[in-house]
């Protein structure tokens, strides 16, 4: 299978949003660009904030739609077209309500399960066949009390979780930029 060329993490921008649930992925990509100490800086062309950071010794860009939520798709389709990469060579990021904190999985294809970036991507590539870091952020236990779960902060323990699930999640990924998925879904879904 192809190796990761690409990892965009999904959120809104604006400082209101900044520690949502909803910006897991942004935490993501965030913590990546930190690690490495790179600089974000926005592109007009892909609409969004890029980096490159190097995960098993090979270049990847990062990618953060400046975008909300549910217009990402704009910006993954921009950057897939502009760098020359299959989607099949992407991996997106996301918050996932239907994961406790910092539960964090992997998987590839699929549909966008109410997500509405996810959606919002599927609706602009024509098919859901990239690769997904699904981050854990619980449910609110009611579907009437997800909006504002998900624009919400967790609360410190919660957040903890949350960051743990994705470091675990960065111990994998250089298995899965070299394209060893199955190995890196199994180390991840393995909880030791």
């Amino acid at each position: 299978m192809a190796s990761i060329r690409l990892i965009v993490g999904l959120g809104n921008p604006g400082a209101e949003y900044v520690r949502t649930r909803h910006n897991a992925g942004f935490w993501c990509v965030d913590a990546l660009a930190m690690d490495q100490g790179e600089r974000w800086s926005f592109d007009g062309k892909l609409h969004g904030e890029t980096c490159k950071v190097r995960i098993g010794g090979e270049a990847v860009w990062l990618l953060k739609p400046a975008t909300f939520m549910n217009k990402s798709g704009i910006a993954v389709a921009s950057a897939l077209r502009y760098y020359k990469i299959a989607p099949e060579e992407c991996l997106v990021a996301h918050d996932e309500l239907d994961l406790s904190p910092g539960t964090v999985r992997m998987k590839f294809d699929g549909g966008h399960g109410g997500q509405n970036g996810l959606r919002d991507i599927v609706a602009h590539l024509g098919h859901g066949k990239f690769h997904r870091l699904r981050i854990g952020i619980g449910h609110p236990g009611h579907k009437d009390k997800v909006t504002p779960w998900v624009l919400g902060r967790p609360n410190a323990a919660d957040e903890d979780a949350i960051m743990h699930g994705i470091g675990r999640a960065f111990d994998v990924l250089p298995l899965a930029q070299e394209g060893k998925f199955e190995e890196a879904m199994k180390r991840l879904h393995t909880v030791a």
